[in-house]
C-alpha cells in the first residue's frame, strides 16, 4: 500500500495537533499547576508521535518521543515545570512545525534537532538526580499483565484502518509470541514485520517498533496491520517463521475499531482486543461494550464537518462566477422578449441562484481564528526576549473572512503585533514611573460591519510621539518643513505607513530597519481594504483594519464614460447626485464642491482615464458619485448610471497589472467587458 494517500490526511491533522500543542502549553505557562493542561499536551504529542511513526517520519517521531518522556514525568508528578522546560519545549514545537512543513514542500522532515533532544535528556537526568526514578516512556512503563497506552490506536490510525476497509483490504490486530528460548528476539521480530509489509502495511506495534529493535520486550508483541490476503493465509506465513511459539490474527471492523481508539479527551484507556478462544470476564465485556458506544456517538458528531481543498472551492466559485454572468444575460433577454412565461423562470432562477450564491460565498468564509491562534506564542517569545510583561486579549475570533483575504492578511498583522509590542508597550521599569500596571495589554479584535471587516490591534502603550515623528518624516524627505506645519493629528499619525519609515533609535532583530508599516498599508490597499491609526500620547495606540467580506463576487455600480462601461464597488460609495458646475468651486486651482458642511475635491473620471468620447466639462450639469477612503472624500464626475449590479471580480492577468484606478475587469449581461474602477486610486 502506498502511504501517500494519506499524507494529506497527516498534514492536517499534525497542524491541528501542533496548534494545540503551542495553545495549551501557553495556558499551561500561566497555570502551571494544573495537570489537566499537562494530560492534554501528553495526548496530543502521544497522537503526534504515533501518525509520524505510521507515515514513516522517524525524526519527527523522535523529537515528539524525547518531548513526551518529560511530559509523562510533570502528569505524573515526577517533575516540575520551569522557565527552561518551557523554553525547551517551544523549541521543540518550533522544529516540530518546521518538519511539517519541509513535508509539506515536499521533504522528508529530516532536521538537526541534537540541541533541542540534548536540552530534553539533560532534564530527564536532571530530575533522575534529584531522586525521582523517571520512566523512559510511558510506553514502555506500564505494570506487568496491564495494557499501556500504546495499545490503543489514536484518532489518526483508527482512520487509516477505517478507511483501508472501503479500498477493499482488510485490517487486522497481531499477536506474536515467540519461543521462550529464542535468543535474538529482535531477528524474529524483524521476520515478522517483512511478512506483514510484504503483503500490506504496518499501521501500529506495541512495544514500538524501536524497543522491539532495541529487545525491550519479553516474549510478546502486537501489531495493527492493513493486509491484501485472508487472516488464515497471513497467520500461517507468519507461524512458517522458525521460533514462533503462537500467531493470533484478528480481523478488525469499526466496531471493535471504535472500542480500540482512544478518546482525545480520556484518561483512562482500553486494552487491545483478545483473540477469540481467549475468554473476558462479564465485566470486562460490558466495560468494553461501552468504550464501543461512545466513540460510535463522537464518530457521528464528526461525520458532519469534511475537508475540502481550497483548488475545489475555486473551482466552484469560477464556475457560479461563469452562471451569475449567464443570469444577467437572461434577465436582459427576459426584458427585451417580454414573455411572462419566461420572465417568471428566470426570476425563479435567480432566486435560486442568489440563494446559491450564499452558500458559495460562506463554504469559503474561513474564521479570522485560524491567523489570531499563532500570536499569543509570537507575543510570548517578543515579551520575553524584550524582557517585557504583556498580555495577549483576543476577542471576535470567529468573525469569518473569505479564505482569499485570510491567506493575505497574517504578515500585516504581525508587523502590527510587532510594532506594538517593540515600539508600543514600554518596558517594566517605565510603565511603573507612569503610574500604569507593570504588565502591558494588546487587544486583537475583530468584527462585522456591514460589508467589511474590522480587525483592530490596540495597546495602552506610550504612544506616538508626534514631535519625533515629524522631525523624522523630514529627515528622510517623506515631506517638506513647509508641508508638515498644514499636517492635522491623524495626517501626522499616517506618515508612519511611509515607505522606509522608522522612528527606532537602534536597529534590532525585531525593528529599525525601516520595513513594516508601509508594507502592512500596501497589503491592505491591495486587498481593497484601508488602514488607519490612532493614538493618545502616553496612553496607546490603536490601529484599524478594514477589509471586505470577498474578493470574488461584488456589488457595485455600472456607470457610462460615452461608449465606455465601468463599474464601481458600492463599499466605496457614499452617495450618488448631481452637481452644477456653477456651485464648484476654485481653491488654489484644484475644482472643490461644498458636500455635508464640508469642502471635497471633484475627480473628473474621464480625464483619469483619458476617455476618448466624453468630456462632462461641456455640460452643466454631471451625474457624481461620492466616494470615501478612510477619512477622506472625492465628488467623482461621471457620463452616467446604468444601475446596481452583482459582478464577478476577473483578474486582468500579468501583463496588464498596475494599471492606474483599475482593479480589474466584469463581464456584463450583454457580453461586455467592464473595467472595475479602484476607488482607492482616486483619493490623494
Amino acid at each position: 500500500m502506498d502511504m501517500n494517500a494519506y499524507l494529506s490526511m497527516f498534514i492536517d491533522e499534525s497542524n491541528d495537533h501542533l496548534q494545540s500543542l503551542n495553545e495549551n502549553l501557553l495556558q499551561l505557562e500561566s497555570n502551571p499547576e494544573d495537570l489537566s493542561i499537562v494530560q492534554s499536551i501528553f495526548r496530543s504529542a502521544h497522537t503526534l508521535k504515533g501518525m509520524s511513526a505510521t507515515m514513516g517520519f522517524e525524526d519527527l517521531a523522535a523529537l515528539t518521543h524525547e518531548m513526551e518522556n518529560v511530559l509523562d514525568l510533570v502528569r505524573n508528578s515526577k517533575l516540575k515545570m520551569d522557565s527552561f522546560i518551557f523554553d525547551t519545549l517551544f523549541k521543540g514545537l518550533d522544529a516540530l512545525e518546521a518538519m511539517v512543513q519541509d513535508i509539506i514542500g515536499g521533504g522528508t522532515g529530516k532536521a538537526d534537532v541534537t540541541a533541542i533532544v540534548a536540552a530534553l535528556q539533560s532534564i530527564l537526568k536532571s530530575d533522575y538526580k534529584s531522586g525521582s526514578a523517571p520512566s523512559a516512556s510511558s510506553e514502555t512503563s506500564a505494570p506487568a499483565g496491564e495494557e499501556s497506552s500504546a495499545s490503543l490506536l489514536d484518532q489518526f490510525q483508527s482512520s487509516i484502518l477505517l478507511q483501508s476497509m472501503e479500498t477493499g483490504h482488510e485490517p487486522y490486530y497481531v499477536q506474536v509470541t515467540l519461543d521462550d528460548n529464542c535468543v535474538l528476539k529482535a531477528a524474529r521480530a524483524y521476520m515478522v514485520f517483512d511478512v506483514l509489509e510484504r503483503t500490506g502495511e504496518v499501521v501500529k506495534s506495541d512495544p514500538s517498533v524501536q524497543d522491539l529493535e532495541q529487545e525491550k520486550f519479553d516474549r510478546s508483541f502486537k501489531v495493527f496491520t492493513i493486509s491484501t490476503i485472508p487472516a488464515a493465509s497471513l497467520r500461517e506465513q507468519i507461524a512458517n517463521i522458525s521460533e514462533i511459539a503462537s500467531v493470533e490474527v484478528t480481523p478488525l471492523d469499526a466496531e471493535s475499531l471504535a472500542s480500540l481508539t482512544s478518546a482525545p479527551a480520556a484518561a483512562a484507556v482500553e486494552a487491545p482486543p483478545k483473540p477469540a478462544e481467549a475468554e473476558e470476564t462479564p465485566a470486562a465485556k460490558k466495560e468494553a461494550a461501552e468504550t464501543a458506544k461512545k466513540p460510535a456517538a463522537g464518530t457521528q458528531a464528526v461525520g458532519r464537518t469534511i475537508r475540502v481543498d481550497i483548488d475545489r472551492l475555486d473551482t466552484l466559485m469560477n464556475l457560479f462566477s461563469e452562471l451569475l454572468i449567464d443570469r444577467v444575460r437572461l434577465e436582459q433577454l427576459a426584458s427585451e422578449i417580454k414573455r411572462n412565461d419566461l420572465t417568471e423562470t428566470v426570476e425563479h432562477m435567480a432566486r435560486v441562484s442568489s440563494d446559491l450564491q450564499n452558500i458559495v460565498l460562506k463554504l469559503r468564509m474561513v474564521p479570522v481564528d485560524s491567523v489570531f491562534n499563532r500570536f499569543p506564542r509570537m507575543v510570548r517569545d517578543l515579551a520575553k526576549s524584550l524582557d517585557k510583561k504583556i498580555d495577549l486579549v483576543i476577542t471576535g475570533a470567529d468573525t469569518e473572512l473569505d479564505r482569499t483575504v485570510i491567506d493575505e492578511i497574517g504578515d500585516p498583522l504581525v508587523h502590527l503585533l510587532r510594532n506594538s509590542v517593540d515600539h508600543g508597550i514600554e518596558t517594566t521599569a517605565k510603565r511603573l514611573e507612569a503610574g500604569k500596571p507593570e504588565t502591558g495589554t494588546i487587544n486583537l479584535r475583530a468584527y462585522h460591519s456591514g460589508n467589511h471587516v474590522f480587525i483592530e490591534v490596540e495597546e495602552d502603550g506610550a504612544g506616538i510621539n508626534q514631535e519625533k515623528v515629524l522631525k523624522t518624516a523630514i529627515k528622510n524627505g517623506v515631506i517638506t518643513e513647509e508641508e508638515s506645519k498644514k499636517l492635522n493629528s491623524n495626517e501626522i499619525n499616517m506618515l508612519i505607513f511611509a515607505p522606509g519609515f522608522s522612528t527606532a533609535d537602534k536597529i534590532s532583530d525585531i525593528s529599525g530597519r525601516g520595513v513594516g508599516l508601509d508594507v502592512v498599508k500596501t497589503k491592505i490597499t491591495s486587498l481593497g481594504g484601508n488602514v488607519t491609526v490612532h493614538s493618545e500620547f502616553g496612553k496607546g495606540t490603536k490601529f484599524s483594519v478594514q477589509l471586505p467580506l470577498t474578493l470574488s463576487i461584488i456589488s457595485a455600480m455600472l456607470i457610462k464614460l460615452g461608449s465606455e462601461k465601468y463599474a464601481i464597488p458600492l463599499t466605496s460609495i457614499v452617495e450618488t447626485g448631481i452637481v452644477k458646475r456653477s456651485s464648484m468651486l476654485n481653491v488654489h486651482g484644484n475644482r472643490m464642491i461644498k458636500f455635508r458642511n464640508t469642502i471635497i475635491p471633484v475627480v473628473s473620471l474621464s480625464q483619469v482615464l483619458e476617455s476618448p468620447d466624453y468630456d462632462e466639462t461641456t455640460e452643466e450639469e454631471n451625474e457624481m458619485i461620492v466616494i470615501r477612503k478612510g477619512e477622506k472624500w472625492a465628488a467623482v464626475l461621471v457620463d452616467e448610471f446604468i444601475g446596481q449590479s452583482e459582478i464577478v471580480l476577473k483578474s486582468l492577468g500579468k501583463y496588464l497589472t498596475n494599471i492606474h484606478a483599475i482593479s480589474g475587469a466584469t463581464i456584463l449581461g450583454d457580453g461586455q467587458v467592464a473595467l472595475i474602477i479602484d476607488p482607492n486610486a482616486l483619493i490623494k
